[in-house]
């Protein structure tokens, strides 16, 4: 009965057989109890009464004071607020692609239950796979307008262009950058025998003839709608190519979306989205990213600035004595991370001061009591933002919180490595990659901290650029 690992969340109806043989238990151990309550009455022994009171009472006192702060939840709000952040950070009317339950459900809830910013239109990657899902597209929702998903509904209908697959046609150069919109409508998009490729069976299929791709750009558009800022250089068009050989629906229906949209509305992700193969033109907007006409746009500064400072909320991780469990965390790390980013790009614009009011709020926004900086986790996920942090306070000058963040982190890093050499040969080897990663992190830690206390000559490389494992022996 035991649940399969990696599970993003409690999934109690995986349980669902374990809880009939357990309710049998309950209610042969309830029978008992019943016994030594009748015969302690009868026969007016003392003993048979205390041991049922005793029964009655040590599972839910011991339950209680054991697992009372796990799942008290009166103070715990973080999956609203991240919903908060992630649509505060967008601008108006905008397109908001999710990814996964963990994203999606707590947008949903901020919008239709609380009214949070009812003009983004929230857009379920995962769901996109379907036609039912990709037709709501065409309807307008709340004060979001429609989207245009640019394929008709008999075109998507059932498991048609569930898999759209790359083939070269003639007369397409597959070196010559194809404008997407034309790609989506006139061949993936196609009815036409000719912009199609027959199977061994007969079979019509949809096809890509290209992976190289291009948006235009109409400059007066995007920045009379404030796509960009007024100091951003333009490209005249995105340039990209699709790292893929099969586009799934939900794959398709996302450059369709971009596709059809000519910058006319704000389209964001939840995450730096690298699938299709335009992540170099996302730019960080808070916690969301931006789809901008921008190479290398990294941070918004301005708007993170403010968005950050003024909108932001955390779950209630600055209360003290609130529970946060590993997927809390997961989405705590989120919002950190985002700081890391924003504030590190404004301390090397040389931004400094606001690089430091943005570091202090996240500090005290984030007990350490609550939310460590040096924990154990999935892949040293947790360590790595927090030495991204440290990072950031390392280059904003703020040596206070560098330090802080770095006492904490030694002592997690140095717990794991004395843990990992306690265990025998065989377990070792089985966590092997575990414990590089862990001692290369450490090895970061302790190079950064030489870096900027005995300054040397400046170094292109950031924590997360840190690739090599030293050798499990190695001091």
């Amino acid at each position: 009965l035991n649940q399969a690992g990696n599970q993003p969340r409690e999934r109690d109806y995986a349980y669902v057989g374990s809880f009939y043989a357990f309710a049998i238990w309950i209610g042969l151990g309830v029978l008992f109890v019943k016994d030594l309550f009748q015969q302690g009455i009868k026969n007016g022994r003392t003993a048979g009464l205390a041991a049922g009171i005793t029964c009655l009472l040590l599972v839910p006192v011991l339950m209680a004071s054991q697992e009372w702060d796990d799942h008290d939840r009166s103070r715990k709000v973080l999956a609203r607020d991240l919903a908060k952040d992630y649509l505060e950070s967008c601008a108006p009317n905008a397109i908001l692609i999710s990814f996964g339950d963990n994203d999606t459900y707590p947008l949903w809830y901020a919008q239709e239950v609380e009214g949070i910013r009812p003009d983004i239109r929230v857009v379920n990657s995962s769901l996109l796979g379907t036609d039912w899902y990709i037709n709501q597209l065409r309807y307008k929702v709340n004060n979001s307008d429609p989207v245009d998903p640019i394929w008709r509904k008999d075109q998507i209908e059932g498991s048609n262009r569930d898999i759209i697959y790359y083939a070269p046609r003639q007369g397409v150069d597959p070196n010559q950058y194809m404008d997407l919109y034309k790609m989506m409508k006139d061949f993936a998009g196609s009815d036409d025998p000719s912009n199609m490729e027959q199977t061994r069976d007969g079979n019509m299929i949809s096809v890509f003839p290209t992976k190289k791709v291009s948006i235009p750009v109409d400059a007066e558009l995007v920045r009379k709608n404030g796509t960009v800022n007024p100091t951003d250089s333009i490209v005249d068009e995105i340039r990209f190519e699709i790292p893929k050989t099969v586009l799934y629906k939900n794959d398709a229906a996302i450059l369709n979306i971009i596709a059809s949209n000519k910058w006319k509305r704000p389209i964001y992700f939840t995450s730096p989205y690298g699938e299709l193969g335009f992540s170099s033109f996302l730019r960080q907007d808070g916690m969301t990213y931006r789809l901008v006409p921008v190479a290398n746009g990294d941070v918004n500064a301005d708007w993170c600035y403010d968005k950050m400072m003024k909108q932001f909320a955390f779950g209630n991780a600055d209360k003290p004595g609130v529970y946060f469990d590993e997927e809390n965390r997961r989405h705590l790390n989120s919002i950190r991370l985002q700081y890391a980013q924003a504030a590190g790009y404004l301390a090397d614009m040389g931004r400094k001061e606001e690089a430091k009011k943005m570091l202090d709020k996240c500090d005290k926004m984030m007990l350490e009591e609550n939310f460590p900086y040096g924990m154990v986790s999935r892949n040293q996920q947790h360590n790595q933002i927090s030495l991204q942090l440290m990072y950031a306070a390392y280059r904003a000058g703020d040596t206070e919180l560098a330090n802080k963040i770095s006492k904490s982190l030694r002592k997690d890093m140095e717990q794991q490595a004395a843990y990992y050499q306690t265990l025998q040969d065989e377990r070792r080897d089985i966590l092997s990659f575990e414990e590089d990663r862990n001692q290369n992190l450490l090895r970061g830690l302790l190079g950064m901290e030489q870096q900027f206390k005995a300054p040397q000559p400046a170094v292109n490389e950031s924590p997360t650029q840190i690739q090599t494992a030293p050798s499990r022996d190695t001091p």
